[in-house]
């Protein structure tokens, strides 16, 4: 392992529980598994799980896969890490046939963190640790309302204290769901069960946009001016939405022009009412203002942003830097103080394939996260720089050409979508593939 300003930087993953040490049959001493550097993983090795590596560590499945999800702010309170903890998600799924699909509220508690190692006991200490067990078992509830058609994106944000969700779906339409009901009763088993009997296959969208004339997955609320929406199509086109009074939404038929191929995801700025960043597969990121009229309403434009597909972006609400992932599998940090340049002020290169997801930690000025589709989880700070006192890498030259700010590598996912950060607990991710929900914290954030 290397140590990286007191930090320990490790890579982890799981088979369904492996961690990043490789191990083989003929009990040799474990080695640090990275993908794409060093061998592959041989006949008789397998990933084993640094359970040390982890504060806490989670999974649920909710039988189809969901491509993306949202936290759900609540009233728990803000910066809360005594455990266990309770959190909840909002997804959407991508079922094989389009009416099997589902809008969802996930209530995840009793989440407790990881074990300690395993040390000679009593058989009296041993039933002790079975009823803790059993007492510390995570839970999960799950209030669902049918959705024609797989949800490519969700979102949701807060209107006054009225939770919703912004959907995108294959279908072509965005819509917009009241989450009150299905937060209210999934805290409740008897009003989980009514609400499935008799309200379910009932709950319809309380707005809805069918003029993208196509799919999309560019979608994101405006954290500054309650209710206003961007969406974004695979046919290039970004569309604004305007809150208007009784709960409906005025959306602008003069899309915002500038991009040639689909846009991939949208940004609004946290400090401007009025600016917001998109990316798309033309490879270029660029900034707008919706004060100007939509095919005037781009600023500033980097060409040639990533070799290929601009896949996700993150503006920082923090510092005036965007992040960037792209098909390239390279993150970037672009300065909107010199976006003009056309040039990053940091390139890093650990995945190998597309990145799948990018975001900053919400108080963490530094660090951010991001998802592969080479099936990592990879954490960043930027304030990292190598102890010239560890003596780790000496010990392992493997991982002596790594980055200095990568934090953590976490494996195991099968077909990695999409994370984020728990803006209420402090270093919790949670992360979305076709393996399921992973719900974690590392040491090292």
């Amino acid at each position: 392992m290397a140590a990286c300003k007191g930090r320990r930087r490790t890579c982890e993953t799981r088979e369904p529980m492996e961690a990043e040490s490789r191990h083989t049959s003929s009990e040799g001493p474990a080695q640090v598994y990275l993908p794409g550097r060093g061998p592959p993983l041989r006949e008789g090795e397998e990933l084993v799980m640094d359970e040390e590596a982890y504060v806490l560590y989670h999974r649920a499945q909710t039988g189809a896969p969901c491509l993306s999800f949202d936290i759900v702010r609540d009233h728990l309170g803000d910066s809360r890490t005594e455990l266990p903890l309770t959190l909840y998600l909002c997804a959407g799924t991508q079922a094989e046939s389009a009416q099997s699909n589902r809008l969802m509220i996930l209530r995840m508690h009793n989440l407790h963190g990881t074990k300690p190692p395993p040390s000679d006991s009593s058989d009296e200490e041993e039933e002790e640790d079975e009823e803790d067990e059993e007492e510390q078992k995570p839970q999960l509830e799950l209030a669902m309302v049918p959705h024609y058609g797989g949800i490519n994106r969700v979102r949701v944000s807060w209107l006054g204290e009225e939770p919703v969700a912004g959907v995108w779906s294959e279908k072509g339409q965005v819509e917009v769901f009241a989450l009150r009901r299905l937060l209210q009763v999934v805290e409740d088993p008897q009003a989980l069960a009514a609400f499935l009997r008799d309200e379910q296959a009932q709950t319809k969208p309380i707005f809805s946009f069918a003029g993208h004339m196509g799919e999309g997955f560019a979608l994101d609320w405006s954290p500054r001016v309650p209710g206003r929406l961007l969406t974004g199509d695979c046919q290039k086109n970004i569309h604004l939405w305007t809150p208007r009074d009784g709960g409906s939404w005025h959306v602008d038929q003069r899309p915002f022009m500038g991009h040639t191929r689909s846009v991939e995801d949208l940004q609004w700025s946290p400090t401007e009412d009025t600016v917001f960043a998109s990316c798309s597969a033309d490879a270029s990121i660029r900034i707008w203002d919706i004060r100007a009229v939509p095919s005037k309403a781009c600023m500033l434009t980097t060409a040639t942003a990533h070799d290929g597909d601009v896949n996700v972006i993150s503006w920082s609400r923090r510092e005036p830097f965007l992040l960037s992932g792209g098909d390239d599998g390279a993150l970037k940090i672009w300065d909107l103080r010199q976006f003009k340049s056309g040039s990053p002020v940091a390139t890093f290169k650990q995945h190998v394939a597309p990145v799948t997801s990018v975001e900053w930690h919400p108080q963490d000025s530094g660090v951010f996260a991001a998802s592969g589709a080479d099936n990592q989880i990879t954490q960043w700070d930027l304030a990292v720089e190598q102890d010239p006192e560890a003596g780790d890498t000496e010990a392992d030259p493997g991982l002596a050409d790594l980055p200095q700010q990568l934090l953590f590598v976490h494996q195991g996912e099968t077909e990695l979508k999409e994370l984020h950060w728990h803006p209420q607990c402090p270093g919790l991710l949670v992360s979305t593939a076709l393996s399921g929900f992973t719900i974690f914290r590392t040491i090292s954030v």
